[in-house]
């Protein structure tokens, strides 16, 4: 399938990937929800352990991105038929990391969260989270390895479809395992890992089932199980293996600001994790365009048409900037009664006490919209290790001013989550410097 740069085409390929994409926002989202009516120390331990399970999907995440960029351009290139073969490589790693993850988070996670958490009783919270949370990062990690497959060949809707699902199951199971509702025992945050966890092995089983009945299926050879091909292997992680070190950098940046955050108070640390709930739902269209650029971008270099690239990427974020600030613009402004339906009246306070912290993530949010899909858009080219340095660079100036506007200046929230802005607008500006050169022109993918 070659595809063009019109913006029909730019919303036809993002916006069921800015709904598929967002599966683990979905279950945090849920799950901060949800326990944010249990207590204040449930609200705080969620937003630190959230945030480290969503580092480590993100991981997976980040592995799969070679795989996406890598069927996009054999699917720009005309070479359907090589598809197979580039998904189950992908499929193989995506197994072997998560049984690694799996037994770091079995057995490692108390010893890991007690260098970042002070208080015990939201210490073991986390741990108590992860008992259960970490079972489902197997179909986690395969799950994003489909969701890449049909990224890559352009055609995202049923990731909606199946998204729709998991969400609906983790929603109905978290109600049920948290309060103990319809007979299920009251877990209270471990429900919450519980409920998750089987709401992806039930969406993992429906997509195995569509691809079974998916016509196209054959001409991908998705059903021909091949060999481990070390060479493709090697290949795919060369593209994949920086991406996922961007993502390492930039989501332990943040779980390093949630921990020390935490360190505030038990105040200053549920305030910050309903706003960190609050930007990954309204950072959903970011990601969407970010993820549907990598497949367009890709293709378009399969299809020999890279002078389109550039036009291309400043057309999909000019679309995201336009989605996303009108999107956020009532939960930003008027928090109190977007915001009051879903964390209930106990945590008004809470959410009077976030609003000025709200319209610097507005600032957030519209620097995120061009510099998130700038960025992928050079992952697309395959220039993820260029990508790599422009993200070290800026995540450790992150990490040097929060920690020393926080432990040492002891600034409000304000200015503290105000460093993103600066963060995201100077990767924007690297980015878009390289792209304007001819550097990526040569890069083999």
């Amino acid at each position: 399938m070659q595809l063009d740069t019109s913006y029909r085409q730019i919303l036809a390929i993002s916006t069921p990937i800015m709904l598929g994409s967002a599966v683990q926002n979905v279950i945090a989202a849920t799950d901060v929800i949800f326990l944010s009516r249990v207590s204040q120390a449930d609200l705080a331990a969620i937003g630190i352990v959230g945030a480290f399970y969503l580092t480590v999907a993100a991981v997976g995440f980040g592995f799969s991105k070679g795989g996406q960029i890598m069927i996009a351009r054999r699917m720009g290139e005309g070479k359907a038929s090589e598809v197979g073969k580039t998904f189950y490589t992908m499929v193989y790693f995506e197994l072997a990391l998560a049984i690694f993850m799996f037994l770091f988070m079995q057995y490692g996670s108390l010893e890991f969260f007690s260098y970042f958490i002070d208080a015990p009783d939201i210490l073991f919270k986390c741990t108590e989270y992860l008992s259960y949370r970490s079972w489902g990062v197997f179909f986690s990690y395969v799950g994003v390895a489909f969701v890449a497959l049909y990224t890559g060949v352009a055609r995202p809707t049923f990731i909606v479809i199946d998204t729709l699902i998991l969400a609906l199951v983790n929603f109905v199971l978290n109600w049920g395992l948290i309060f103990g509702k319809w007979g299920l025992p009251e877990m209270g945050i471990a429900g919450a890992g519980l409920a998750s966890t089987i709401a992806e092995v039930v969406a993992f089983v429906i997509f195995i089932i569509y691809i079974y009945f998916d016509k196209e299926a054959v001409k991908y050879n998705l059903f021909k199980l091949p060999k481990i091909d070390f060479d493709l292997f090697k290949q795919q992680q060369k593209i994949a293996t920086p991406i996922v070190a961007q993502v390492v950098v930039g989501m332990g940046a943040s779980f390093f600001f949630l921990s020390l955050v935490e360190n505030l108070g038990e105040t200053e640390a549920a305030i910050t994790s309903m706003v960190r709930i609050v930007y990954l739902v309204l950072s959903i269209p970011c990601w969407g365009f970010a993820s549907g650029v990598n497949t367009l971008v890709s293709n378009l270099i399969g299809q020999n048409r890279r002078a389109e690239v550039m036009p291309l990427i400043w057309k999909t974020g000019l679309l995201c900037f336009v989605v996303t600030v009108a999107i956020s613009f009532p939960v930003i402004i008027f928090p109190e009664y977007v915001l009051y339906p879903v964390f209930g009246a106990t945590n008004m306070d809470l959410i009077y006490d976030a609003k000025s912290t709200m319209y610097v993530l507005y600032g957030i949010l519209m620097v995120f919209a061009f510099g998130g899909v700038y960025f992928n858009g050079l992952a697309g080219t395959g220039a993820t290790f260029y990508g790599l340095k422009i993200q070290s660079v800026c995540s450790v100036l992150y990490v040097a001013y929060i920690a020393y506007a926080i432990k040492y200046l002891q600034v409000g929230l304000e200015l503290a989550w105000a460093s993103e802005i600066f963060y995201w607008i100077v990767i924007w500006g690297l980015t878009y410097l390289y792209l304007r050169s001819d550097k990526w022109h040569g890069l083999k993918v």
